[in-house]
């Protein structure tokens, strides 16, 4: 268990970059964030795969298939939905809709995987759910006060939100699914299972790259392709957090979903909100409002909360 959620914890810290990169880059848009993340999670994959290539084909087609659909959905669908809501509706908006993931994946596999698990007590999960979410609330109504009324227009405000709650749904889909993988190949491991959706993922977004490099060039788009008009800069993002979140936080989370039970695991995700409240304020170089600073100790008394409760396994 602690092993698990230290995994958990070091991977909701690299999933928060992700929530900054599109505050840095604003001027880039969300489909070009989203494929440059992932060409580079693939071409850093590449000579990670090289040196696995031994366990790598022990992979059968089934397996490389749903690698494939984990990384279409888990990876780029998601990223592009969290880059454009961000973009869109500013960055406390889609934190507040992606903050109420451990709620969501928590009921979803307590009703989906209690066989398998072993179902945690609803009774005492109301009280831990009930924190995150009063935590999850009460931050980010601190955050929502920040927006200024009207800045983008109820439109672009509308899309961003539906965005947020597209992404809410890919990443929900994609640690159940990613979890059924583990535990039913517990031989195997989660650094090279990271690594094959990595390579999954390469030619999804070489061939998306591509795609809007030429529609760029046939619409006569302004944005300078093929890096935009920070090259420097948007590479360096683009590195960062396809190996530190892409690579590196896919593996610890793989290896605390083959650890924990995944209504569980599904709460501490927790911790990729907490990281990305964090960096926002490291970003404006601020503390928390006091109703910010109470809603994070409540997320967190919910997941210790949480963890603390064993599954009960079905007669």
């Amino acid at each position: 268990m602690l092993k698990g959620v230290s995994f958990a914890l070091a991977a909701g810290l690299l999933w928060g970059l992700v929530f900054i990169a599109p505050q840095l880059l604003p001027d880039y848009p969300a489909t070009l964030q989203s494929f440059g993340r992932y060409l580079a999670f693939g071409l850093i994959a590449l000579p990670l795969g090289l040196a696995d290539r031994k366990a790598l084909a022990r992979f059968c087609r089934a397996d490389w298939l749903e690698a494939l659909r984990l990384a279409a959905i888990g990876n780029l669908l998601y990223y592009l939905c969290l880059s454009g809501a961000i973009l869109r509706a500013g960055g406390a908006v889609p934190t507040m809709i992606i903050g109420t993931l451990p709620v969501v994946i928590a009921i979803c596999a307590n009703l989906r995987n209690r066989r398998r698990d072993g179902q945690l007590p609803w009774r005492r999960l109301i009280t831990p759910l009930a924190l995150i979410a009063l935590g999850i609330a009460a931050v980010n109504r601190a955050e929502l006060a920040r927006l200024p009324t009207g800045a983008d227009g109820t439109w672009r405000y509308a899309q961003g939100v539906a965005l947020a709650i597209g992404a809410v749904i890919c990443w929900t889909w994609y640690p159940l699914r990613n979890a059924d993988w583990l535990r039913h190949h517990p031989d195997r491991n989660p650094r090279v299972w990271a690594t094959a959706q990595g390579l999954a993922t390469l030619p999804l977004a070489v061939i998306g790259y591509a795609l809007m490099w030429g529609w760029s060039a046939y619409d006569g788009t302004r944005l300078p392709m093929p890096f935009g008009p920070r090259p420097l800069f948007f590479c360096a993002m683009m590195l960062l957090i396809g190996l530190c979140a892409s690579w590196l936080g896919t593996l610890c989370w793989n290896a605390a979903s083959q650890r924990l039970p995944t209504a569980i695991a599904g709460q501490l995700i927790v911790f990729e909100t907490l990281a990305a409240l964090a960096y926002t304020y490291l970003l404006r170089d601020a503390w928390p409002q006091p109703a910010a600073a109470l809603g994070i100790i409540l997320l967190l008394a919910g997941v210790l909360v949480s963890v603390r409760i064993k599954p009960v396994r079905s007669v």
